[in-house]
This record gives structure tokens, C-alpha cells and sequence, in this order.
């Protein structure tokens, strides 16, 4: 039996490579800092070691020289992760056998490979369909799964809302999960019994603080019907299911018929906490397949910036500046409505607060025009009022500053794949 040493001062990610390298039949040493990380250096003889650059009590580098003297662990190869490390760190790690670096969040199946090709340790990755976006807004866990129920990203969603608990430091976690595009049947039954496993399955989190957004009715049924699951909500409504977990005493009969409205919406925090997250939930393959199938969307495609916050437009400018899209600037509302070219955009960023006219503004004139296009929000406000409001005027996303290059794109593509 193979043995991999993993050396970092992360609970979540020991637990969650245990659980994946136990499941592989593979032994799995773990140490909690560098000192423990030296001491089973010293008593085992891994075949590979995984272990995070910033270490406490001795670093990195004291640890590979360590491994390095030691006649049994010489050649020992080591796989590093790190939240960021620039190239003079890295060129210092090769003297030790270091075989890849890693940067967190982590895209686990491309660490999985390599695994398998150091060990020859083939492992059984889920490459169904299924993609999983997490992401906290006004204290609320927002769980989105779209195109299926993929096993893998499941387990990972459970590491990935812990992980979120801690960053944001979340004393009451309340979760809503969406599942906008899936049709389930008896088939997928094992599967959703897993995803209420892995939520529920989080200690902070109780039943009566999870909703369920969701029009399959087999999905309803399914967790109506199970006792097990009394206590979770199955709701129809975002407007409704936010209400819920903020207020008990929230009406149903006040959201009826507002289903179609609300239930495609993304409400994404781009908050500078995000840069401890040390879990990916997206694989590598996928993210290469979605960058590839966008730039066939994005090329030659024509996209208005109405904001007057000069490092939002450079942001924007340079986000789409490599696939070939061309970006037109407007600083206010009062001149892009001015310009009559907003039908001639494929997709459109609006800020919601302008100096002369406002995005509110922006809106009611598009819609009162009838000129509809898919417009994504960028805006400092998260108040719950104002997303809703927003939404309610037909945008498609709203992004909260600060932003992020990869929060725009990623953003962007999901609409526009939908939209084309």
C-alpha cells in the first residue's frame, strides 16, 4: 500500500485528501505543522509528499532539507501548495526533488493527476456534468448547481461551505440552494441524498436554516416525503427563501406567481476575504472547456461599461481584451442613453450609483425602449432591498465591488452561453 505524508496546518484540507486518497486505498500520514511534518519524516518512508509552503514552528524549505538529508527520503517527491509564490521560490524548491506546485483554491482532479502520474495510482474522478458555485452575500451561503449532480464537487461542497463559516466568520450559517436548470428522477436519488449529507453533515448548519430553490417537482416531493428531512423548506421563490431565513414569520402567500421572476438569480460577492479559500470547485479540464467555448461567443462581441469608476472600466477593458471583444466606455447613465447605441450591445455592465443618471434610471429608460439585453449590476451596495429591486428590472446578474477579473468573466460566460 502506497503512503502520501500531507503536511498543513489546514484541517479541511487533511480531511478532505484523506477522505479522497482512503477511498483510493491509499495510507495517509498527516501532519498539523512543519516540526510534526519533520518528526514523520523521520519514523515514515512516504512514497509522496503534499504540504503548504507557509508553514509554522520551521518553514518550507526547513522541512525539504530535512527529507533531503535523511538516506530514506532523498528521492522521496514532493508535490507543494501554496496561496501564492512567485517564481525565485519556486526555482529554490527544485534542489528537492519538489515535482509541482500548486496555488490555492485548489482544482483537486488536477492534483489527482498528478498523484497518478507519480505513484501510477489511477484514481476515479465523477466526469459527469455538474457544475457548483458558492459564494456568501449578506451573510447567507448561496449554493448554485447547475447541468447535474456531480459526486466529487458534492464532497467537495461540504469543505467548501466550512471553509466559507470560517472566512467570513458566520456564527448561524443559513444556506440556500439553488438548482435552476435540473430535472431529476428516481435515478439522481442517491445523489440528492448526498448533497443534503454533505450540507447538513457541517455542524454549524441546521435544518431549519436550509432552502431549497427549485421548480423540479420530483425534487420537491422527494424531500417532503422523507422525515429525515423535515425542517428543510423546498421554496420556488429567492425573494421568499431570503425572507424566510431572515424572518419566521414571512407569508408564502405573498410570493405566489412571482416564480419565473426571481429564480435565475446570481447575487456574487466579489469581498477581498476570498483569497484564503484554499478549495476550487471547479476542475481544470472544465475551466479549459468553458474558456475555449467563450472565446467562440466572445469574439467580435460588442460590450457597453456604464460606470464612472475609472478602475472598473480598466478592469473590464482588460478582462475581455484577450478574447477579441470590443468594450465601449460610457462615465454616466445621462450618456450612454444619449449615445441611442444600447440595443447595438451584447452585453451590457451597468453600476447602479452615477453622479447625473443613475442605473435605476438606466433601467427604466431600456425598459420603457423595450430594449432588452443581458446586463450584469456592478455595485458597493449589497443591501437585500436593492438586488431585489434590481432583478426585478431585469438584470441577469449583480456583482458586488470589489471586483475581480475572474468574478467578471466568470460571470459574463455563464449569461452569455445562455443568452446565445
Amino acid at each position: 500500500m502506497k503512503q502520501i505524508l500531507i503536511i498543513d496546518e489546514s484541517p479541511l484540507v487533511r480531511e478532505y485528501l484523506r477522505l479522497k486518497l482512503d477511498v483510493e486505498n491509499i495510507e495517509v500520514i498527516t501532519a498539523i505543522n512543519a516540526l510534526d511534518g519533520i518528526s514523520k519524516i523521520r519514523t515514515q518512508v512516504p512514497d509522496l509528499i503534499i504540504m503548504d509552503y507557509y508553514l509554522k514552528k520551521a518553514s518550507c524549505l526547513e522541512v525539504l532539507k530535512q527529507k533531503k538529508e535523511s538516506p530514506n527520503t532523498v528521492n522521496t517527491p514532493v508535490i507543494i501548495i501554496a496561496q501564492h509564490i512567485d517564481q525565485s521560490r519556486i526555482i529554490n524548491l527544485l534542489p528537492y526533488n519538489v515535482k509541482k506546485v500548486f496555488t490555492k483554491p485548489i482544482k483537486i482532479d488536477a492534483l489527482c493527476t498528478t498523484i497518478t502520474e507519480i505513484l501510477g495510482i489511477p484514481f476515479g474522478i465523477d466526469e459527469s456534468p455538474g457544475i457548483v458555485e458558492v459564494h456568501v452575500n449578506d451573510n447567507i451561503i448561496f449554493v448554485e448547481i447547475a447541468q447535474g449532480l456531480n459526486r466529487d464537487k458534492l464532497d467537495l461542497l461540504h469543505f467548501k461551505i466550512r471553509e466559507l463559516i470560517v472566512l467570513y466568520k458566520i456564527r448561524l450559517p443559513k444556506i440556500i440552494v439553488m438548482l435552476s436548470d435540473i430535472i431529476l428522477g428516481f435515478a439522481d436519488g442517491l445523489n440528492i441524498q448526498k448533497l443534503l449529507k454533505v450540507i447538513l453533515g457541517v455542524p454549524e448548519v441546521e435544518r431549519q436554516n436550509l432552502r431549497i430553490l427549485t421548480k423540479d417537482a420530483f425534487l420537491r416531493k422527494f424531500i417532503e416525503e422523507q422525515t429525515e428531512y423535515d425542517g428543510i423548506e423546498v421554496v420556488s421563490n429567492l425573494q421568499y427563501a431570503m425572507d424566510g431565513l431572515i424572518d419566521e414569520f414571512a407569508d408564502p402567500a405573498e410570493y405566489e406567481g412571482k416564480e419565473a421572476e426571481l429564480i435565475e438569480e446570481k447575487v456574487l460577492s466579489a469581498d477581498t476575504r476570498a483569497h484564503g479559500e484554499t478549495i476550487q470547485l471547479r476542475f481544470k479540464a472544465e475551466a479549459k472547456s468553458n474558456r475555449k467555448d467563450i472565446q467562440k461567443i466572445m469574439s467580435n462581441l460588442k460590450i457597453a461599461v456604464v460606470d464612472d469608476d475609472f478602475m472598473t472600466q480598466e478592469l473590464i477593458k482588460f478582462t475581455f481584451k484577450s478574447v477579441g471583444s470590443s468594450v465601449k466606455i460610457y462615465s454616466d447613465g445621462d450618456e450612454f442613453l444619449a449615445d441611442g447605441k444600447a440595443g447595438h450591445f451584447d452585453l451590457i455592465f451597468l453600476d447602479l450609483l452615477m453622479p447625473k443618471v443613475d442605473g435605476f434610471s438606466v433601467l427604466r429608460a431600456l425598459k420603457t425602449g423595450e430594449i432588452y439585453r443581458p446586463i450584469i449590476v456592478l455595485s458597493a451596495v449589497s443591501q437585500r432591498n436593492t438586488v431585489i429591486q434590481a432583478f426585478q428590472m431585469g438584470i441577469k446578474s449583480y456583482l458586488i465591488k470589489p471586483l475581480t477579473a475572474d468574478a467578471i468573466f466568470t460571470n459574463a460566460m455563464e449569461i452569455l452561453r445562455s443568452s446565445f
